[in-house]
């Protein structure tokens, strides 16, 4: 997290959540009153966190990574903005390190040029969406960060997703994945395109595609992706 983010949660009276994230930030903020809620109850969190904001409450509502990247950000201006009970309830959005950035940090400088993010997970966007992005990004020679690349209910989502980029890209891309980012258990490999398609990543896991001039580089005898940004042409 962020010093920003920190010092916010020290100063909250509550911290509220998905059950997953305040266990990992309860216990360094001992004696905090923590308000958690399950997975597909993400409604239910912000409106009872902007409840207790309205009545005077410093609440700190925490997200895995960056609250505006996949997070509760929009969803807690969704739900103020035409309520009035919520008029006057003040919203800061504090910055964390996304997934995108903590990972590529571990495989090198994977996305040191355009990038784009994009989910594998289909609760809440169309499979037909993310398909098209794929394919938009692949075209547009993009690197890419894949967020959420398989659940228990999508077993197939990364092998999928990587059949799509494989129309365009070759099954030699320079490509990488990092697990527990910043967390107990962290890990980081680089590999192929064609090697991430069978890799066993899970939830806790961000793949990285490189683009057209990305490569595979060895500093000390780890490998490391690098994608130029043009400085030395």
């Amino acid at each position: 997290m962020t010093r920003a983010a920190y010092t916010a949660l020290s100063r909250a009276d509550v911290i509220a959540g998905y059950a997953a994230y305040t266990d990992l930030v309860a216990p360094l903020f001992p004696g905090k009153q923590v308000y958690a809620t399950g997975m597909m109850q993400e409604r239910e969190r912000c409106e009872h966190a902007l409840r207790m904001a309205a009545d005077g409450t410093s609440v700190a509502l925490v997200c895995s990574g960056d609250a505006g990247v996949y997070g509760m950000a929009s969803l807690v201006y969704e739900i103020a903005a035409p309520h009035d009970d919520f008029s006057s309830v003040p919203i800061e959005v504090i910055a964390g390190v996304t997934a995108a950035l903590g990972g590529a940090a571990l495989l090198g400088a994977p996305l040191a040029h355009d990038f784009c993010v994009i989910s594998l997970s289909d609760r809440l966007t169309p499979q037909e969406t993310i398909e098209r992005r794929l394919r938009a990004a692949a075209a547009g020679d993009f690197c890419i960060a894949l967020y959420n690349p398989r659940s228990a209910h999508r077993p197939d989502s990364l092998r999928d997703a990587c059949a799509v980029l494989l129309e365009t890209l070759a099954p030699s891309t320079p490509c990488g994945w990092a697990r527990n980012i910043g967390r107990a258990g962290e890990e980081s490999h680089v590999c192929t395109l064609a090697d991430l398609a069978v890799a066993a990543l899970d939830m806790s896991c961000t793949a990285f595609v490189g683009n057209g001039t990305t490569r595979v580089v060895e500093i000390g005898g780890i490998k490391k992706l690098v994608t130029p940004r043009g400085y030395l042409l």
